[in-house]
């Protein structure tokens, strides 16, 4: 502990300005262990300046959109907190189905965190810099009025937008992992639901109701003491499926016309635009703070009336003595009207039970006691926990964003992944440095010029490449890894290298053009031997051909096939630029939204109209077509 009459003396004497800049060298829990050394220094570290000097050294947000940030939190402190809470999450994040999507970049929206999925597409004649990338959301993660996260996870059904509230998961801050759960929890009191948060300056409130408990099988000591909680991901796949739709299905909220967007300011580069959109997300962020005040006092699943629900826990007592109902395996993308000519809804609680009782019956089906004329029971079923173990090991269940991390095995800077969680993977994003100075994002577009669309073909299929190093056998390889392609349907599978160049071996091959778009000469600054990705034995293992890179003075690089003469043109881009520039599309349904785990070779998105862009090309119509008749989910 610092000696108040000497140590400390020395960083009190210091002005605001100068200690402002000596903090910036710390950590926000250096500073916080700091002021636990004396009544002074901790006087001294509470100083707005100091924590504003934090916020700012995190790099996530620029300094004058900190300055609008604080104005929705108590202290830069609190402000400080949310953001290192967050900043593991900000990146790309993927799955590998469907083959053409699932390509989710985090970036800062406003006093929060969105999770952007970028949509497979063409570009226009503007080519990438020009032309809007068409992106959809998947989540936020809100900072409250002291500092801690919300979770909304966003979704559409029935041409409806909608959020789904729930909690956000001490976040690691090495997260490689995102997973989308429902979280069972016994309650403190038997009788009262957990206080839950809100996104107003009243977010302390404890905000209590009576519930009836006159059916349970099991009081709540009994089943503490007999049972231990069981974890989500021990459900089997279907489980966890369903027990995520039944959930969503009813913490939904209808999201009103006015705060459907913006998400995120536009460039400061158009100043009233920026100030426009400032204004448009402060009414935002109040409407939903009234969403959720309102509606956490409004928690009544037996009303058949009520449609809309808001509470981030279920009743699980209130669940077993609904109505009895049945309902048929979901498929995201078929139209709700289609499911209701054969099922009649009685009542939302109707719904909820029946919902789970149907996931009780496939629960007792696979993970219940296996005889012996069993033969095709797989061992990994049998590991599976049974789904009653689940619901009786809690008094509430709630929606959660979980971000761990887990150890991954990768593949060429591709990990490993399960087919069968709603999942997703961040992919490392490296800054480039001397050594690696090709390694990070890239996008582009077959065809020379670059960017620019002939007469036969008005748009072309964006590619984005993530461009990482590996050493092999004493040399230095550069992996361009697939993470995104815009065709209508995928040639290439998510993961694949695309080309692979060995950095250590120049290539002897001339440039096949002498002038680039703008009729300039072509300044060609290095040129490497490599091999790209050609049809072999099939979509999951193609094979190679040979080829080169080259790298031209003005920063974009190329790769040209040396016997098809195709090339494959690319340039650093800054998504969050991009997206900023973009324009938003339509979200799919929340669970598939999240994470879409239909195995298709088509573009789910396909069917969503643009007048800035090729994606609703005729060419797509016969294959969007049979994609909603034959879609479903594969665990």
């Amino acid at each position: 502990m610092l000696n108040d009459h000497c140590d400390s003396s020395l960083l009190l004497s210091l002005p605001d300005d100068v200690f402002a800049i000596v903090a910036r060298f710390l950590s926000p829990r250096d500073v916080c262990n700091l002021g636990l050394c004396c009544r002074s220094l901790n006087a001294l570290v509470a100083s707005e300046k100091i924590w504003l000097t934090e916020c700012d050294a995190l790099g996530i947000v620029p300094h004058e959109d900190l300055v609008e940030w604080r104005k929705g939190v108590s202290s830069y402190k609190a402000l400080c907190r949310f953001l290192v809470s967050v900043q593991p999450l900000i990146g790309i994040w993927v799955h590998q189905n469907p083959e053409l999507g699932n390509v989710v970049y985090v970036m800062p929206g406003f006093i929060s965190v969105v999770g952007c999925r970028i949509i497979p597409q063409e570009l226009g004649p503007l080519g990438i810099e020009e032309g809007p990338i068409l992106w959809a959301s998947v989540f936020e993660v809100i900072g409250d009025f002291d500092g801690s996260a919300t979770f909304l996870l966003h979704g559409r059904e029935k041409e409806i937008d909608y959020i789904y509230p729930g909690l956000v998961k001490p976040i690691e801050k090495s997260c490689n992992l995102l997973l989308l759960e429902v979280e069972p929890e016994l309650q403190k009191n038997p009788g009262t639901l957990l206080p839950s948060k809100t996104l107003a300056h009243n977010s302390g409130k404890e905000l209590l109701r009576k519930v009836c408990r006159s059916n349970s099988e099991l009081s709540r000591s009994q089943r503490v003491n007999n049972e231990a909680t069981v974890s989500f991901s021990k459900l089997a796949f279907t489980d966890r499926r369903k027990l995520l739709e039944v959930t969503t299905s009813q913490i939904r909220q209808k999201v009103p016309d006015t705060v459907v967007e913006p998400l995120f300011p536009r460039l400061r580069d158009d100043e009233n635009n920026f100030k426009k959109d400032l204004v448009f997300l402060w009414e935002r962020r109040s409407l939903l703070s009234e969403m959720f005040n309102l509606g956490y006092s409004q928690i009544d699943y037996k009303a058949s009336s009520q449609e809309e629900v808001s509470s981030k826990q279920l009743e699980l007592d209130d669940i077993r003595k609904s109505l009895v109902y049945s309902r048929p395996i979901y498929n995201p993308l078929q139209e709700v009207d289609d499911r209701t000519q054969h099922i009649k809804r009685k009542s939302i609680g109707g719904y909820f039970w029946n919902s789970f009782k149907q996931i009780l019956g496939r629960s007792n089906s696979i993970n219940g006691s296996h005889s012996n004329s069993n033969k095709l029971t797989s061992s990994s079923e049998i590991r599976h926990a049974q789904l009653q173990e689940f619901l009786r090991s809690s008094d509430t269940i709630r929606l959660l964003l979980n971000a761990s991390t887990v150890e991954l095995f990768s593949y060429r800077a591709w990990p490993s992944m399960h087919d069968n969680q709603f999942a997703l993977y961040k992919l490392p994003l490296r800054v480039p440095r001397e050594d690696q100075e090709y390694a990070g994002l890239w996008g582009g577009t077959f065809g020379w010029p670059p960017g620019k669309p002939s007469e036969d073909k008005p748009g072309k299929a964006l590619f984005l490449l993530l461009l990482s190093y590996e050493e092999s056998q004493g040399q230095q390889l550069v992996i361009a890894t697939k993470i995104l392609e815009g065709t209508h349907y995928v040639l290439h599978p998510n993961g694949s290298a695309m080309f692979i160049v060995n950095i250590n071996e120049p290539s002897s091959e001339s440039f096949p053009w002498d002038t680039d778009a703008d009729s300039n000469p072509v300044d060609i600054k290095d040129a490497f031997m490599g091999e790209g990705i050609a049809s072999g034995y099939g979509f999951r293992y193609p094979g190679s051909k040979p080829g080169s890179l080259f790298v031209f003075q003005n920063g974009v690089i190329a790769f040209i096939w040396k016997e098809s003469r195709a090339i494959l043109t690319l340039q650093r881009i800054n998504l969050q630029e991009l997206l900023k520039k973009g324009e938003r599309i339509p979200s799919l349904p929340p669970v598939a939204n999240f994470s879409y785990l239909t195995k298709s070779y088509s573009n789910v998105f396909a069917g969503f109209p643009s007048s800035s862009n090729c994606l609703s090309s005729p060419r797509f119509a016969s294959t969007l077509t049979c994609l909603l008749t034959s879609l479903a989910f594969s665990p």
